[in-house]
């Protein structure tokens, strides 16, 4: 046997998010196909980094698979891109250790969420960020982000899993920066549950706009009850851009 290691970065506004559903279209579901017949009829079980929601784009995921013999890894990732590319792309593909799976040895996810603050939007980047012409003010969300730092349980920002599994996560990194008109949230953990990081966004933004206190953020973790944090915000202004492997968190893949 012979493991694959891929990274991937796709455009997810055609798909359904990453996992595979009958009838519908994903991101496993187009890259199982494809993979399938550049393999010659062996259709590999994909285990990936971030199974990202629908609407979600990707620069750094990565996925793995195995199979019984070893490929041709240069003509796999040419015809997979001959195939699939611009919607999605094999960044890089090399063999991997026989231990290397792509979920379970993550350390570290990093996500980036853009929020477009120009009083119009632009057409040219309307797929890949939030409109939000309000003015949100960037002292108070980055109070409210330093709150939500470390080991905590994360109920109030996410949906609830099912079936029932600790909510609890680290969250290493939670930073708002301005770039021209755009305000770039970057967030990064060991793992991350179901819409947590569009919620934390989503609450960041209700603060930024004066409708939450950032002093109120461990009240709203101790409550662990979706309804007390923010709104969650629109996928389509998230990406997934790092995932680490090893020691040392969120080395580039």
């Amino acid at each position: 046997m012979a493991v694959v290691r891929l990274l991937l970065a796709y455009d997810g506004t055609g798909f359904r998010g990453w996992a595979a559903q009958p009838g519908v279209r994903t991101v496993e579901g187009l890259l199982g196909d494809v993979l399938e017949r550049v393999l010659g009829g062996e259709r590999p079980r994909l285990s990936v980094a971030g199974r990202t929601d629908a609407g979600v784009h990707a620069i750094g995921q990565v996925a793995s698979f195995r199979v019984a013999e070893t490929p041709d890894i240069d003509r796999l990732q040419r015809a997979v891109n001959a195939m699939l590319a611009p919607e999605v792309v094999v960044r890089e593909a090399r063999l991997a250790a026989d231990a290397f799976n792509a979920r379970h040895r993550a350390t570290g996810r990093e996500y980036l969420y853009r929020i477009d603050v120009a009083p119009v939007p632009d057409p040219m980047t309307a797929r890949y960020v939030w409109h939000h012409p309000d003015p949100l003010a960037l002292g108070p969300m980055r109070a409210a982000a330093r709150e939500l730092l470390g080991e905590r349980d994360f109920a109030s920002f996410c949906r609830a899993p099912s079936p029932p599994a600790s909510t609890v996560r680290t969250l290493r990194r939670l930073s708002v920066a301005r770039a021209g008109e755009e305000i770039r949230i970057r967030a990064q953990a060991n793992g991350f549950l179901h819409q947590m990081v569009r919620s934390l966004v989503g609450t960041l933004a209700a603060v930024g706009e004066g409708r939450m206190d950032p002093e109120a953020m461990p009240e709203v973790l101790s409550a662990r009850r979706r309804q007390v944090a923010g709104r969650v915000a629109p996928p389509h202004g998230l990406a997934l851009v790092r995932v680490s492997y090893g020691p040392r968190p969120l080395t580039r893949p």
